[in-house]
């Protein structure tokens, strides 16, 4: 008989990582939906719920911190209507909708999210892939309906993927999805560039001091702690099963973002599936990765490399941000809890806990 347990929140490295920032950066908790006014020693926060996700926002040492908020509360919901795949009242949606119809106008911010996703899929060769919307709607992982899809199923959705069906006419900032059924996801991206977004206008507005947190897996830390120091920020195992940190890094002015398998997943039959999907296979990648952490200057590359990084798996994925060259570093955490970290990071990497092991 067949047995499924689903997880649909959001933990282990995801979670751990942001409920750890949060931690060290504030030193205290915020009240879901409200805005904190801050004293002496505690930031302005707000929480938010879009992309399908919390989201904080906490300010640190600024006078305007509640007119910044409540900008940044009308900043995310205009990128919602922008760049959600299940909101119907989106252009994303609109856009799925008409594939195979119609080219679609939309906004300067999807065009720019749209082109940048298709970049990295010519240039990964489709492992990253923004038609795997309907690879994502079939899984359904992290929602109660998640199952292991029927072999047809699978093959039909998995004939829809190809970015290169995907006609962009920038001078009429139109898209056009040429195959009918094939589903644009921005997912592995959005989130990064809302966050971008976020900083930017926070960095314009003179803020020195912040953290920016898009559901735990685009994070930006804006400058330096209010005293002046670096964040110390507190990585959790990615095992949801433990609750403790494995490790330490320093951050000032940067980005964090992670992918791991127990963000989403749910059992069937005792096998584990995870929401990271291979765009080549339509299944869920199969490598020896529990996590890949990437630190970069902008989320929504970030975003991007942590999702497609994970697919190429350890070798692959490690030299891939060694040859960028470019200040973008990496930390692979395998399943025998063994940590890889790119090399402008091993100075700065701490393991604090015994059962994992930094590979030299």
């Amino acid at each position: 008989m067949m047995q499924r347990t689903q997880k649909w929140s959001k933990r282990a490295v995801i979670l751990g990582l942001t409920a750890m920032l949060m931690t060290l950066l504030s030193g205290c908790g915020g009240n879901a939906g409200n805005k904190e006014k801050p004293t002496a020693a505690e930031p302005a926060s707000k929480q938010y719920y879009i992309f399908d996700t919390v989201v904080n926002i906490k300010l640190y040492d600024d006078p305007k911190a509640e007119e910044h908020l409540d900008h940044i509360d009308t900043m995310l919901k205009t990128l919602d209507q922008e760049l959600s795949r299940t909101l119907e009242t989106s252009q994303l949606y609109k856009v799925n909708q008409e594939a195979g119809k119609q080219a679609v106008e939309v906004s300067e911010d999807t065009m720019k999210v749209l082109k940048r996703s298709l970049d990295y899929a010519k240039e990964t060769n489709g492992l990253f892939d923004p038609t795997v919307g309907g690879l994502v709607d079939l899984w359904d992982i992290g929602h109660e309906g998640a199952h292991v899809p029927a072999p047809e199923d699978l093959q039909r959705e998995l004939s829809l993927v190809g970015y290169q069906d995907v006609v962009v006419d920038e001078a009429k900032r139109t898209v056009f999805l040429k195959r009918p059924g094939m589903v644009l996801d921005l997912g592995g991206i959005g989130k990064g560039y809302a966050a971008d977004e976020v900083a930017a206008y926070l960095r314009a507005e003179g803020v020195k001091s912040a953290l920016v947190d898009l559901g735990g897996s685009s994070i930006i830390v804006i400058g330096n702690k209010p005293n002046g120091d670096s964040w110390n920020v507190g990585l959790q195992d990615p095992d949801s099963s433990r609750g403790t940190t494995m490790g330490t890094i320093r951050l000032s002015d940067q980005v964090i973002d992670t992918s791991g398998i127990y963000e989403r997943y749910f059992i069937e039959d005792d096998v584990m599936y995870h929401h990271i999907l291979d765009p080549r296979t339509g299944v869920p990648a199969q490598n020896n990765l529990k996590s890949v952490t990437i630190l970069a200057d902008n989320a929504t590359d970030a975003d991007a490399l942590s999702t497609f990084v994970y697919v190429m798996g350890l070798e692959e994925g490690l030299q891939y941000i060694e040859d960028l060259n470019d200040g973008t570093e990496a930390m692979f955490i395998t399943k025998d809890n063994k940590i890889y970290v790119t090399s402008g990071i091993k100075n700065s990497f701490k393991v604090t806990d015994p059962q994992y092991t930094l590979v030299e």
